[in-house]
């Protein structure tokens, strides 16, 4: 396969910022709040409407519903949406990569980037052979509900983060280097007076909804905030 030459910022992946982009999948209210801290939205592509009074056009992450995804109404929502990223369906195995890739580059049609989330551990060895260096790669970070069972040394060229614990997340990226991220986690502990506080979660001192979220984005930003991505793989 032919390789290109990559900037050690990643722009040859067409990725222009410097940093960690984050993302937050919910309601428009909590999505506005947390503009105001400089996070960006998401939505899965079952669910738009979050996202109707938004700003989302070239700057979105359009997710996938993975359980029961259909790739038509998945397209159909990014031609309609028009996000910076969407994430294809993970290969949970290695014979259906082809196919995948096949859906990548028509979902490439109208998002900037396409993330490809590599699941079966036969993949391990062939990351860079299999999947094209255009497309970002895509770490499922593991909770009850599952996850990326690959080691995360494997990825050594810009990754997403998909969902899971910021402490996890953060964890992650001192093994790969991470470009973006999402993360809601949060948003369902600040319904039962918790937030974030940098290592953990913990009942809030002073209590409510918006100043957990606000507390638990700004401890959030504070564990990426100097956070250096270089890989060899991002200098080639």
């Amino acid at each position: 396969m032919k390789e290109n030459a990559r900037s050690k910022e990643g722009r040859g992946w067409g990725i222009t910022w410097s940093g960690v982009r984050k993302y937050i999948a919910h309601g428009r209210a909590v999505q506005r709040l947390a503009a105001r801290c400089g996070w960006y939205p998401a939505a899965r592509y079952t669910n738009l409407r979050d996202i109707r009074k938004v700003t989302f056009r070239k700057v979105g992450f359009l997710d996938i519903h993975w359980k029961q995804y259909n790739f038509k109404r998945h397209l159909e929502s990014v031609r309609d949406a028009l996000p910076l990223i969407t994430v294809a369906r993970d290969i949970e195995s290695i014979w259906d990569t082809d196919t995948i890739l096949r859906e990548a580059e028509a979902l490439a049609r109208y998002a900037k980037l396409v993330v490809i989330v590599p699941k079966d551990r036969r993949l391990a060895r062939k990351l860079d052979v299999l999947i094209p260096r255009e497309y970002l790669l895509g770490y499922s970070v593991p909770t009850s509900y599952g996850g990326t069972s690959i080691a995360p040394e494997r990825f050594t060229r810009p990754v997403h983060l998909l969902g899971g614990r910021p402490d996890v997340q953060r964890r992650l990226g001192a093994l790969m280097p991470v470009v973006s991220l999402d993360c809601n986690r949060f948003t369902v502990d600040a319904m039962f007076g918790k937030y974030f506080d940098g290592q953990g979660f913990r009942r809030h001192p002073r209590g409510g909804y918006e100043r957990c979220l606000t507390d638990s984005i700004r401890n959030i930003d504070g564990l990426w905030l100097d956070y250096r991505r270089a890989s060899p793989a991002m200098e080639t």
